[in-house]
């Protein structure tokens, strides 16, 4: 029989406007993890990572936890803080050695983006402290095998542009279906939404519009990076 310390919200109840500014998450499993996750960077010097772990550290040990507890644009931007800046960051810290497997990686990446935001995992995943971390896990890890791939050696630019603009693509789509859906999704925002002003429909249209427009960013900065460096190198090998 599952413990009921498991059987909760992993950052705590909703917060209110009130006390939403203390909410910080000193879990101290989740302490030792990111200590040890910056160590080994630190080890390889790599800035990259270190940036990552400050990503995580805003995603998990910020009020931003608890704030995602109770509002789902904010769950978004936990999301997208995961697969959008922490795992690129990752991907070039650890990058790959190979370039095979890009569409596996994009359909991996994508299904589990996706799934998660089924109502019924995502509801389950906001109650239960176990399959709250199996959603964590996996959207970083999925979203770090597509950004390796990204950036694998080998990969030709007009390859890795289409893995961006794909990556982006079904995201922006995501959040689409999410802006426009008729009404609330989510039993885990039904309530807390309205503590800050929001309807619950109000507040998955803006996570909606978050994941539709404002996610695409780091995909824009890494495409404007690869064009770069594509258009230089086409152009050395024609001097």
């Amino acid at each position: 029989m599952l413990s009921d310390a498991w059987i909760r919200t992993y950052c705590g109840p909703a917060p209110g406007p009130e006390d939403f500014w203390f909410r910080w998450n000193f879990d101290p499993l989740l302490l030792a993890a990111l200590s040890l996750l910056f160590f080994v960077v630190l080890r390889a010097r790599s800035c990259h990572g270190l940036a990552a772990v400050g990503v995580l550290v805003l995603a998990f040990v910020s009020p931003l936890c608890a704030l995602s507890s109770a509002l789902f644009s904010a769950r978004v931007v936990h999301h997208v803080l995961l697969v959008a800046v922490a795992a690129p960051l990752l991907a070039r810290a650890w990058p790959s050695r190979r370039a095979g497997g890009a569409m596996a990686a994009f359909a991996v990446s994508t299904v589990v983006l996706w799934g998660w935001h089924l109502p019924v995992a995502y509801d389950l995943a906001l109650s239960h402290v176990g399959v709250y971390w199996l959603m964590q896990i996996s959207l970083l890890g999925a979203a770090l095998w597509f950004w390796r791939a990204v950036f694998a050696p080998g990969r030709t630019p007009v390859e890795a542009l289409t893995l961006l603009i794909a990556g982006f693509a079904q995201m922006g789509l995501l959040g689409a279906i999410l802006t426009f859906a008729p009404e609330a999704l989510y039993a885990a925002h039904a309530v807390a939404p309205m503590d800050w002003g929001f309807s619950p429909l109000a507040d998955q249209q803006l996570g909606g519009i978050l994941m539709w427009v404002p996610a695409g960013l780091p995909y824009a900065v890494v495409a404007g990076a690869v064009a770069r460096r594509g258009w230089a190198t086409l152009r050395a090998g024609s001097a």
